[in-house]
């Protein structure tokens, strides 16, 4: 296990194409696995953040950008896709030190924001406009021009991938981007940063600016020139940022929090529903807004399925992030640990009973990580506080169900609305339950799979808007309808006024 690495990002800024030191407060980026120190950097100010926008705002409008066809604009997204590709190992290393993940996990994040690139890339280029059917006797076509600049925030859990969701399209879609990432995961995007800016990109349309969200995030989301904000994060900060955004009737995207079910049937494919299960909740360690953190089991075979589950929990690697074998890597930070064990006690005290994990491994390996085990709750009701709030952590609660009807209700019963697994042989019945349960994205016999082409997001409090697929480049722009007369003829309701002048 090679932990050696020294290209760790300088910690500068990257201002509307310059590299520079910020001037907001400081922000210290911590390895998970054993609490060194990556980078300390100086933040953005919001003198800063007025600074990108200033000059983002010139950028987007000059010529040399708003004048480039959309073939041409692709090529800048293929360049960059290019760039990621080449420096995947580099991402990588740098993402594992930013956020915890295992080596495994952020090459595959990082090979996902390069096809990112590529296939907003290609949908820029094949994308038409519409000639929308003629019902007078005028050629009417609807159109579709840049926003301006975008605001795009993204979150600490898997930065890279978050990042390129909503570069990429806003990029392609002509606009000019900020993108602020989150304070406890600054590196990887200001890499990202270093890729554009090789791949050429003009100065000004592209800005990374590490910074609180009281200062930095806020500018953006008030700033009279930010035409749109793309934000993944907290349901709480994402009701905050409706509210200021609708304050200027700006269009928003929120991808927010989730407490996603997991439904194992009678019929199912148990080894197939296990793995899916211990992948839908543990991988990422739980950091996850998809986890499948809500499992419901049918009562035939919950007395049953119900330890092997345990007893495969118990087998998951827990380990350094570098490790090849790990599956189950540290926490993002000491404090976010504290946050997850602290549900898991108040959860005790409230009747549930422990199952398994339950606290931070025992050894020297795991002593100054903020590692915590893969937990299993039993004994709860889907209306305890185990059950509503996001953990964001590996915490996996177990229920009974009886049938069709009382599934649905119980999945149904929650704030939440992102993502569901349903684990059946039988496809009728996965197709009713998909289609009765209130959620953005459902899965059946499979969990956490994702494509770039099928459009992602959430109901209810997980959030509003649809990110990826080739309707998520039209988020990024304005439609405009134009109409031209055929006639050649004065309209009738003046013709007579305006003969003979």
């Amino acid at each position: 296990m090679d932990t050696t690495f020294d290209g760790m990002p300088d910690g500068r800024l990257y201002l509307a194409g310059d590299w520079r030191v910020g001037t907001g407060a400081e922000i210290t980026s911590v390895f998970p696995a054993d609490g060194s120190v990556n980078r300390v950097l100086k933040g953005a100010s919001r003198a800063d953040g007025e600074e990108a926008i200033a000059r983002a705002k010139t950028a987007q409008a000059d010529p040399v950008w708003l004048g480039l066809k959309p073939h041409e604009r692709a090529r800048y997204l293929y360049a960059i896709a290019d760039g990621i590709e080449a420096n995947i190992n580099r991402i990588s290393q740098i993402q594992t030190r930013d956020t915890g993940k295992t080596l495994r996990e952020t090459a595959a994040l990082a090979a996902s924001a390069a096809g990112t690139f590529r296939y907003f890339g290609a949908v820029v280029e094949t994308m038409d406009e519409d000639l929308t059917v003629q019902r007078g006797t005028a050629l009417t076509m609807s159109v579709h021009e840049p926003l301006g600049i975008v605001a795009a925030i993204t979150p600490w859990n898997s930065p890279i991938a978050s990042d390129a969701q909503k570069v990429a399209p806003a990029l392609a879609a002509g606009n000019a981007v900020i993108l602020k990432p989150a304070s406890w995961s600054p590196l990887t995007a200001l890499e990202l940063a270093r890729i554009v800016d090789e791949a050429g990109l003009p100065k000004g349309l592209f800005s990374v600016l590490p910074g609180s969200g009281r200062e930095i995030g806020n500018l953006l989301v008030e700033h009279p020139d930010i035409a749109r904000v793309s934000f993944t994060g907290g349901t709480t900060t994402g009701r905050a940022l409706a509210r200021q955004a609708a304050d200027k009737l700006m269009p928003v995207s929120l991808e927010l929090g989730g407490k996603s079910p997991t439904i194992v049937f009678e019929d199912a494919d148990q080894d197939q529903a296990l793995a899916g299960i211990l992948f839908g909740i543990f991988s990422s360690s739980g950091q996850s807004c998809i986890a499948g953190s809500r499992l419901f089991v049918q009562k035939g075979i919950y007395d049953s399925f119900v330890p092997r589950l345990v007893e495969a929990t118990k087998r998951l690697k827990v380990g350094h992030p570098f490790d090849a074998d790990t599956q189950v890597a540290p926490l993002i930070h000491m404090d976010h640990r504290e946050d997850v064990a602290a549900h898991v006690t108040c959860a005790v005290k409230d009747g549930a009973t422990l199952l398994c994990g339950g606290h931070a491994p025992e050894g020297e390996a795991f002593a100054k990580g903020s590692y915590y085990l893969p937990t299993i709750l039993a004994d709860v009701k889907n209306t305890d506080r185990i059950c509503r709030e996001e953990v964001f952590g590996p915490v996996l609660v177990v229920m009974p169900f009886e049938d069709e009807a009382d599934v649905i209700a119980q999945s149904n019963d929650n704030d939440y609305g992102l993502a569901c697994g349903i684990w059946t042989r039988d496809f009728p019945k996965a197709w009713r339950i998909g289609r009765a349960i209130r959620s953005g994205t459902i899965w059946h016999n499979t969990y956490k799979q994702f494509s770039i082409s099928t459009p992602f997001g959430g109901e209810a409090d997980s959030g509003v808007g649809r990110e990826k697929g080739r309707q998520g480049l039209r988020a990024y722009m304005a439609q405009k309808s134009f109409y031209t007369d055929l006639t050649g003829q004065m309209h009738p309701w003046a013709a007579a006024t305006v003969e003979g002048l």
